[in-house]
Protein backbone atom coordinates (compact mmCIF):
# COMPACT_ATOMS: atom_id res chain seq x y z
CA UNK A 1 0.00 0.00 0.00
CA UNK A 2 1.42 3.44 -1.07
CA UNK A 3 1.02 6.13 1.55
CA UNK A 4 0.72 9.82 0.77
CA UNK A 5 2.35 12.09 2.38
CA UNK A 6 0.63 15.56 1.99
CA UNK A 7 3.33 18.32 2.95
CA UNK A 8 2.53 20.72 5.55
CA UNK A 9 3.00 24.51 4.31
CA UNK A 10 3.56 27.06 7.18
CA UNK A 11 1.83 30.39 6.08
CA UNK A 12 3.96 33.35 7.15
CA UNK A 13 2.13 36.99 7.07
CA UNK A 14 3.98 39.32 5.47
CA UNK A 15 6.02 42.02 7.50
CA UNK A 16 4.92 44.57 5.43
CA UNK A 17 0.60 44.56 4.90
CA UNK A 18 -0.48 48.10 4.28
CA UNK A 19 0.27 51.21 1.78
CA UNK A 20 1.32 52.72 5.09
CA UNK A 21 3.42 50.37 6.75
CA UNK A 22 4.88 50.07 3.42
CA UNK A 23 5.59 54.18 3.07
CA UNK A 24 7.00 54.06 6.79
CA UNK A 25 9.50 51.31 6.00
CA UNK A 26 10.61 53.24 3.03
CA UNK A 27 11.22 56.58 5.25
CA UNK A 28 13.50 54.56 7.52
CA UNK A 29 15.29 52.17 4.74
CA UNK A 30 16.43 55.49 2.88
CA UNK A 31 16.88 57.72 6.26
CA UNK A 32 20.43 58.60 6.88
CA UNK A 33 19.97 61.76 9.14
CA UNK A 34 23.01 63.02 10.51
CA UNK A 35 20.94 64.15 13.54
CA UNK A 36 21.09 60.10 13.97
CA UNK A 37 23.84 59.06 12.21
CA UNK A 38 26.31 61.89 13.90
CA UNK A 39 25.55 61.21 17.82
CA UNK A 40 25.53 57.43 17.35
CA UNK A 41 28.98 57.79 15.72
CA UNK A 42 30.36 59.58 19.29
CA UNK A 43 30.59 56.04 20.83
CA UNK A 44 28.70 53.35 18.85
CA UNK A 45 25.26 53.72 20.24
CA UNK A 46 22.60 54.46 17.42
CA UNK A 47 19.86 55.75 19.33
CA UNK A 48 16.28 57.06 16.95
CA UNK A 49 14.66 58.99 19.82
CA UNK A 50 15.33 62.23 22.11
CA UNK A 51 17.10 63.15 25.32
CA UNK A 52 16.47 64.52 28.80
CA UNK A 53 17.66 66.30 31.39
CA UNK A 54 19.55 69.45 31.49
CA UNK A 55 22.39 70.00 29.39
CA UNK A 56 25.53 71.46 30.34
CA UNK A 57 26.08 74.92 28.95
CA UNK A 58 29.74 75.10 28.95
CA UNK A 59 29.20 73.19 25.45
CA UNK A 60 28.32 76.53 24.00
CA UNK A 61 31.35 78.18 25.34
CA UNK A 62 35.10 78.18 24.20
CA UNK A 63 36.43 77.71 20.78
CA UNK A 64 34.20 78.19 17.93
CA UNK A 65 35.85 75.39 15.67
CA UNK A 66 34.90 72.38 18.12
CA UNK A 67 31.05 74.40 19.23
CA UNK A 68 29.24 72.31 17.33
CA UNK A 69 31.22 68.99 18.25
CA UNK A 70 30.86 69.72 21.40
CA UNK A 71 27.12 70.08 21.26
CA UNK A 72 26.81 66.94 18.97
CA UNK A 73 28.38 65.07 22.15
CA UNK A 74 26.00 66.39 24.61
CA UNK A 75 23.28 65.63 22.70
CA UNK A 76 24.21 62.24 22.70
CA UNK A 77 24.52 61.81 26.25
CA UNK A 78 20.88 62.92 26.52
CA UNK A 79 19.68 60.00 24.51
CA UNK A 80 21.56 57.78 26.02
CA UNK A 81 20.51 59.69 29.81
CA UNK A 82 17.29 59.05 28.08
CA UNK A 83 17.20 55.18 27.29
CA UNK A 84 18.48 54.40 30.81
CA UNK A 85 15.74 56.23 32.04
CA UNK A 86 13.58 53.61 30.42
CA UNK A 87 15.75 50.82 31.64
CA UNK A 88 15.17 51.63 35.13
CA UNK A 89 11.97 51.16 34.72
CA UNK A 90 11.51 47.59 33.55
CA UNK A 91 12.26 46.16 36.87
CA UNK A 92 14.73 43.34 38.13
CA UNK A 93 15.84 41.82 35.08
CA UNK A 94 17.95 38.29 35.05
CA UNK A 95 20.53 37.42 32.88
CA UNK A 96 18.53 34.52 31.71
CA UNK A 97 15.88 36.06 31.12
CA UNK A 98 14.94 37.53 27.40
CA UNK A 99 13.89 41.37 26.82
CA UNK A 100 12.35 42.78 23.29
CA UNK A 101 12.79 46.25 21.87
CA UNK A 102 9.53 46.82 19.36
CA UNK A 103 10.72 49.35 16.90
CA UNK A 104 14.63 48.87 17.76
CA UNK A 105 15.35 51.53 15.53
CA UNK A 106 19.44 51.10 14.61
CA UNK A 107 19.56 48.77 18.01
CA UNK A 108 21.39 51.10 20.65
CA UNK A 109 18.94 50.77 23.55
CA UNK A 110 19.38 47.11 22.47
CA UNK A 111 22.74 46.77 22.76
CA UNK A 112 22.86 49.15 26.20
CA UNK A 113 20.25 46.91 28.11
CA UNK A 114 22.53 43.77 27.14
CA UNK A 115 25.27 45.44 29.05
CA UNK A 116 23.16 46.64 32.23
CA UNK A 117 21.40 43.16 32.60
CA UNK A 118 23.51 40.45 30.65
CA UNK A 119 20.50 38.98 29.00
CA UNK A 120 19.24 37.94 25.13
CA UNK A 121 17.42 40.95 23.88
CA UNK A 122 15.57 40.75 20.37
CA UNK A 123 14.99 43.84 18.51
CA UNK A 124 12.25 44.42 15.57
CA UNK A 125 12.25 46.75 12.87
CA UNK A 126 9.77 47.11 9.82
CA UNK A 127 13.10 48.43 7.85
CA UNK A 128 15.50 46.36 6.47
CA UNK A 129 17.91 48.41 6.46
CA UNK A 130 17.77 49.28 10.24
CA UNK A 131 17.90 45.65 11.15
CA UNK A 132 21.31 44.87 8.66
CA UNK A 133 22.89 47.86 10.62
CA UNK A 134 21.77 47.28 14.17
CA UNK A 135 23.17 43.62 13.54
CA UNK A 136 26.28 44.63 12.17
CA UNK A 137 26.80 47.17 15.34
CA UNK A 138 26.29 44.12 17.78
CA UNK A 139 28.71 42.10 15.60
CA UNK A 140 31.22 44.59 16.17
CA UNK A 141 30.76 44.98 19.75
CA UNK A 142 30.81 41.14 20.19
CA UNK A 143 26.99 40.55 21.64
CA UNK A 144 25.78 39.33 18.82
CA UNK A 145 25.30 35.85 20.24
CA UNK A 146 22.89 37.91 23.14
CA UNK A 147 21.68 40.62 20.77
CA UNK A 148 19.67 39.77 17.91
CA UNK A 149 17.71 42.07 15.11
CA UNK A 150 14.71 41.04 13.33
CA UNK A 151 12.91 42.30 10.17
CA UNK A 152 9.40 41.51 11.64
CA UNK A 153 6.40 43.50 12.44
CA UNK A 154 6.03 44.17 15.53
CA UNK A 155 1.86 43.87 15.62
CA UNK A 156 2.68 40.29 14.43
CA UNK A 157 6.36 39.55 15.54
CA UNK A 158 6.04 35.71 15.37
CA UNK A 159 8.38 35.22 18.22
CA UNK A 160 7.03 33.42 21.34
CA UNK A 161 4.11 33.42 23.67
CA UNK A 162 5.19 34.48 27.33
CA UNK A 163 8.77 34.41 26.40
CA UNK A 164 9.62 37.92 27.45
CA UNK A 165 10.20 39.72 30.94
CA UNK A 166 10.13 42.71 29.59
CA UNK A 167 8.93 44.57 26.56
CA UNK A 168 9.51 48.58 25.30
CA UNK A 169 8.56 50.62 22.90
CA UNK A 170 11.13 53.91 23.05
CA UNK A 171 9.37 56.70 20.69
CA UNK A 172 7.75 53.68 18.14
CA UNK A 173 4.19 53.65 19.28
CA UNK A 174 3.09 57.02 16.91
CA UNK A 175 3.15 54.58 13.76
CA UNK A 176 0.40 51.89 14.55
CA UNK A 177 -3.09 51.09 15.75
CA UNK A 178 -2.66 50.62 19.81
CA UNK A 179 -4.74 47.79 20.66
CA UNK A 180 -3.03 45.73 18.13
CA UNK A 181 0.13 46.34 19.65
CA UNK A 182 -0.51 45.72 23.07
CA UNK A 183 -2.60 42.30 22.41
CA UNK A 184 0.74 41.49 20.49
CA UNK A 185 2.99 42.60 23.79
CA UNK A 186 0.45 41.03 26.14
CA UNK A 187 1.12 37.85 24.30
CA UNK A 188 4.34 38.07 24.42
CA UNK A 189 5.04 38.87 27.99
CA UNK A 190 5.72 36.56 30.72
CA UNK A 191 2.76 36.70 33.60
CA UNK A 192 4.01 39.75 35.58
CA UNK A 193 6.48 40.94 33.00
CA UNK A 194 6.77 44.56 32.16
CA UNK A 195 6.14 46.51 29.40
CA UNK A 196 7.51 50.26 29.22
CA UNK A 197 6.79 53.02 26.99
CA UNK A 198 8.03 56.72 26.10
CA UNK A 199 6.28 58.36 23.27
CA UNK A 200 5.11 61.77 22.63
CA UNK A 201 1.06 62.01 22.90
CA UNK A 202 -1.41 64.79 22.16
CA UNK A 203 -3.18 66.36 25.10
CA UNK A 204 -6.86 65.46 25.31
CA UNK A 205 -8.15 68.47 27.35
CA UNK A 206 -6.86 70.62 24.69
CA UNK A 207 -10.07 68.96 22.60
CA UNK A 208 -8.00 67.82 19.78
CA UNK A 209 -4.13 68.20 18.27
CA UNK A 210 -2.62 71.83 17.71
CA UNK A 211 -0.80 72.83 14.72
CA UNK A 212 2.42 71.91 16.14
CA UNK A 213 1.27 68.62 16.89
CA UNK A 214 0.15 68.27 13.02
CA UNK A 215 3.42 69.73 11.96
CA UNK A 216 5.33 66.54 13.79
CA UNK A 217 3.17 64.02 12.31
CA UNK A 218 3.82 65.53 9.23
CA UNK A 219 7.80 65.33 9.47
CA UNK A 220 8.00 61.82 10.44
CA UNK A 221 5.12 60.49 8.61
CA UNK A 222 3.77 59.08 11.62
CA UNK A 223 0.52 59.38 13.41
CA UNK A 224 0.27 60.95 17.18
CA UNK A 225 -2.24 59.00 20.01
CA UNK A 226 -3.96 61.32 22.47
CA UNK A 227 -3.10 60.57 25.47
CA UNK A 228 -5.81 58.36 27.08
CA UNK A 229 -5.44 56.39 24.22
CA UNK A 230 -3.05 54.37 25.78
CA UNK A 231 -4.10 53.98 29.23
CA UNK A 232 -7.47 52.59 26.96
CA UNK A 233 -5.53 49.98 25.19
CA UNK A 234 -3.33 49.13 28.41
CA UNK A 235 -6.82 48.04 30.33
CA UNK A 236 -8.27 46.55 27.59
CA UNK A 237 -5.39 44.16 26.85
CA UNK A 238 -4.01 43.15 30.61
CA UNK A 239 -1.56 45.62 31.23
CA UNK A 240 -1.61 47.89 34.10
CA UNK A 241 0.23 51.02 34.94
CA UNK A 242 2.24 51.22 37.69
CA UNK A 243 4.14 54.31 36.52
CA UNK A 244 3.43 57.35 34.62
CA UNK A 245 6.03 59.69 34.33
CA UNK A 246 5.65 62.96 32.71
CA UNK A 247 9.03 63.61 31.34
CA UNK A 248 8.00 67.06 29.07
CA UNK A 249 9.77 69.25 31.24
CA UNK A 250 13.48 67.37 31.26
CA UNK A 251 12.75 66.75 27.35
CA UNK A 252 12.69 70.43 26.80
CA UNK A 253 16.76 71.47 27.00
CA UNK A 254 17.52 68.91 24.60
CA UNK A 255 15.40 70.70 21.62
CA UNK A 256 16.51 73.78 23.06
CA UNK A 257 20.37 72.73 22.32
CA UNK A 258 19.58 70.53 19.44
CA UNK A 259 18.33 74.06 17.98
CA UNK A 260 21.14 75.52 18.57
CA UNK A 261 23.38 72.98 16.87
CA UNK A 262 24.26 72.14 12.97
CA UNK A 263 21.81 68.73 13.14
CA UNK A 264 18.98 71.02 13.04
CA UNK A 265 16.14 69.70 11.19
CA UNK A 266 13.27 72.37 11.54
CA UNK A 267 11.23 70.36 13.62
CA UNK A 268 12.70 71.98 16.90
CA UNK A 269 10.06 74.65 16.80
CA UNK A 270 6.79 72.29 16.67
CA UNK A 271 8.09 70.28 19.89
CA UNK A 272 9.19 73.27 21.46
CA UNK A 273 5.67 74.93 20.53
CA UNK A 274 3.83 71.80 21.61
CA UNK A 275 5.40 71.23 24.92
CA UNK A 276 5.43 74.59 25.82
CA UNK A 277 1.72 75.32 24.75
CA UNK A 278 0.86 72.05 26.43
CA UNK A 279 -0.59 70.47 23.80
CA UNK A 280 2.08 67.79 23.50
CA UNK A 281 3.46 65.37 26.13
CA UNK A 282 6.15 63.43 26.68
CA UNK A 283 5.25 60.38 28.75
CA UNK A 284 6.94 57.71 30.18
CA UNK A 285 4.31 54.76 30.93
CA UNK A 286 5.52 51.39 33.01
CA UNK A 287 3.27 48.54 32.95
CA UNK A 288 2.55 44.80 34.40
CA UNK A 289 1.45 42.14 32.23
CA UNK A 290 -1.38 40.79 34.80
Amino acid sequence: MTTVTTPVTTVTSPVLRTAYQKSVAEYWNNEKDPVNLRLGDVDGLYHHHYGLGDYDPSVLDGDEATRDARIVEELHRLESAQADVLLDHLGPVAPGQRLLDAGCGRGGSSIMANARFGCRVDGVSISQAQVDFANEQARKRGVDDRVRYHFRNMLDTGLPTGEFQGIWNNESTMYVDLDELFAEHARQLAFGGRYVVITGCSNDVTGGRSKAVSRIDEHYTCNIHPRSAYFKAMAANGLVPMTVLDLTPTAIPYWELRARSSLATGVEDPFLTAYREGSFHYLLIAADRI
